[in-house]
């Protein structure tokens, strides 16, 4: 049986997504993601944050730059990826990231920049305040050679 290698995060992002070009001009970017849940321990409600490094590459990449902002909600897919290298100080250092493969947008569509109608309507101000989902997906997301 094949294994599973797939994560899927909704949460905030912590910074803006940085860019960076490798030397064949391949696209790669990187950012912090925060995931959170809240839970009651003695009678207190108690909120733990989890910190997660994302990566994507490529299209996915320029479209990530394009579109995610620090503190946007979003939904993002993709796989976990451990990989090592040397400090300045020759100690092995490992790093786990999700390797994104695709992300969508999420709030309402004012989070987006677009603004609706002004009304005093109970109706059309609910209609307004709906989620709204943006998909980005990446379908040749080969990195296969790829320094990580």
């Amino acid at each position: 049986m094949a294994s599973v290698n797939k994560v899927i995060l909704v949460g905030h992002l912590g910074k803006d997504p940085e860019v960076r070009y490798l030397d064949n001009n391949v696209s790669v970017c990187s950012f912090p993601f925060a995931t959170s849940e809240t839970y009651t321990k003695d009678g207190v409600r108690v909120k733990h944050t989890e910190w997660h490094n994302i990566v994507m590459w490529r299209n996915l990449a320029e479209m990530a730059v394009k579109y995610l902002q620090k503190g946007k909600l979003a939904y993002i897919e993709g796989r976990l990826r451990t990989r090592n290298y040397e400090d300045k100080e020759g100690t092995r250092r490992y790093v786990t990231e999700i390797v994104g493969e695709s992300f969508k947008l999420l709030g309402r569509p004012s989070d987006f920049g677009q603004t609706g109608k002004t009304t005093s309507s109970d109706d059309e101000k609910n209609e307004s305040e709906k989620e709204e989902e943006v998909d980005f997906t990446e379908n040749n997301q080969d990195t296969d050679g790829l320094p990580f």
